[in-house]
């Protein structure tokens, strides 16, 4: 059902992201979908999310969702939310949950253990190519001071660099290091090492960045794919909240 990342004090923070298993919507949304922007039945879908909350301790009312519009937008939340045009939120306040949804796309949850203020962020290549892990970072200096060296971070299970291959119009938008020739004019682009970059560009230390090894394509019996299922799937969230 879901996947704890290791990187965070469980003390301090609760942080996961969900898997595909675990939850009660039929084919093509089985079954743990967790997005009500698909044709899924709308009461499987917050039972779903009844179970992934639920497995930790969190309840819905204290949940931060946006309608992401694969943007740079970041969202300052103090008190729980639903909202739409973000991409990335963040709160310094206890019991905020900020949650974003995926399905090939990167999550990243970031916790800044010195002032204890966390983000939520989802970075399509959009999102990517418009820094918002950067910016995400640059927003939490500005009302937290927030300082990359005293974050944490993970990057969770999206599209993995040997499955995210797009045409030359994405590709140029990426420098070298973050892709590679494919065949017909295509190139392959890696998203969490794009990513990643941008956390260390703003302070983040190796050692306080976990990277998934999963990827959503070539794990599809595990997460939901919008790339492989060609857009009929679920979704998957990952979340982060301070205890």
């Amino acid at each position: 059902m879901k996947i704890v990342p290791k990187i965070f004090n469980p003390s301090t923070v609760t942080a996961a992201q969900s898997t595909r298993m675990g939850g009660v919507s039929a084919a093509p949304y089985d079954s743990l979908n967790l997005g009500k922007s698909t044709n899924d039945d709308p009461i499987q879908v917050e039972e779903n999310r009844r179970l992934f909350f639920g497995s930790l301790n969190v309840s819905h009312r204290n949940i931060s969702l946006s309608k992401q519009v694969h943007g740079n937008q970041i969202l300052v939340v103090n008190e729980p939310v639903i909202t739409e045009g973000y991409d990335a939120m963040i709160t310094n306040k206890k019991h905020t949950f900020l949650a974003v949804s995926i399905a090939d796309c990167v999550p990243i949850l970031i916790h800044d253990v010195k002032n204890n203020a966390v983000a939520a962020i989802h970075a399509g290549w959009r999102g990517t190519v418009g820094n918002i892990v950067f910016k995400t970072i640059e927003k939490m200096n500005e009302h937290f001071s927030t300082l990359g060296e005293n974050c944490h971070a993970y990057i969770g299970a999206c599209i993995g660099y040997n499955k995210f291959e797009v045409g030359e119009e994405v590709a140029n938008e990426f420098s070298g290091e973050f892709k590679r020739s494919g065949t017909n004019g295509k190139y392959f682009v890696d998203l969490k090492t794009a990513n990643a970059a941008q956390l260390k560009l703003a302070g983040v230390q190796d050692k306080n960045i976990e990277i998934s090894s999963f990827c959503t394509v070539e794990n599809n019996d595990m997460f939901f794919s919008h790339r492989k299922e060609k857009g009929i799937t679920g979704r998957m969230m990952a979340t982060i909240g301070i205890i």
